[in-house]
Parts: structure tokens; sequence; C-alpha cells
């Protein structure tokens, strides 16, 4: 797995690349599922789907979420897919939720007949500015991390050959 971390302008960018063994259709049809997020995010995250999303991503669609932020504390957070090209990527942005802003890239590409490069690209940025970094930036981005460090191994479990 390959993962960075970067900062700037007040603007944190996480890059994971995974290859997964299954073909770049099997891929599109389970990530495309809203409720396979449940299935990839951590538990300890207490990440759960609030609406009822059907069983098709679409340009437009809202999908509504609880999610831990700290022990015992949890957050709404509502995501709208704002952009979609078919088998190649789709991004969510959250509309509110716990960061001052989220933009999500997931992109998938054929490396072989059945293989596949999924790669994230997470833009976020902090509440209160410069505050909200030295409060809690080492504690998000650690965080961040963790959720996408687990999504690795779950993945790999889960589409082991």
């Amino acid at each position: 797995m390959k993962i960075n971390m970067t900062k700037q302008s007040g603007i944190y960018t996480l890059t994971s690349e995974q290859i997964l063994p299954i073909s770049l259709n099997k891929a599109w049809e389970f990530f495309t599922l809203p409720k396979n997020l449940d299935k990839i995010t951590p538990e300890e995250m207490e990440f759960r789907i609030t609406n009822n999303p059907p069983n098709k991503t679409y340009k437009g669609q809202i999908i509504t979420y609880k999610i831990g932020v700290l022990p015992m504390i949890k957050s709404n957070w509502i995501t709208e897919i704002t952009h979609l090209e078919d088998h190649q990527f789709f991004v969510d942005e959250q509309r509110f939720g716990p960061y001052a802003m989220w933009h999500h890239e997931h992109h998938f590409e054929a490396v072989g007949a059945d293989q596949v490069k999924m790669t994230d690209i997470v833009n976020f940025k902090l509440p209160m500015g410069i505050l909200g970094d030295f409060f809690a930036g080492k504690f998000v981005t650690n965080k961040v991390k963790f959720i996408f460090e687990s999504r690795y191994k779950i993945l790999q479990k889960a589409f082991a050959s």
C-alpha cells in the first residue's frame, strides 16, 4: 500500500493506492454500492449510513451518515456525489459534517486482466483554522490515515485470491 499525507495552505491531502486482484467491473460494482462503505470502514469508527441510498451511485446523490469522531461523540455527516465517470472515478464532497472541507476522489484503473489499481485522493480542512490544526491536526490526520490503512487490510482480506 502506498499512502502519503501532505499539507499546504491549511489543506491536508491524503493519497492512497492499492492494487486489488479483481476486475475493473467487479471493483466498480463494489465501490459504487453505497452500503459497502459500512463494510470497509473500521468498526471503531461506529460508521452507519442513516438514509437509504439506492444500490447505484449517481451524480447528485446525497448520502447521510453517523460517524464516531471521538469516543462517545458521534457526528452527522452528509456527502454528495459531485462527479462520476463510469468505471473511472467518482467524487464525494461533504455538504455538512465534522470537516470545514472534505473532497474525496475515488479512481479506478485496470492494470491487468484481473487487477485494478484503486487510488483515493482526499483533500480536507479542519474547522477553526489555525486553532483546529493546533489542537486536533495530528489526531485527525492520524485518524484519517488509520481509516485508509484499515480499509487496505479489509479489502486485501475480502478480495484475497
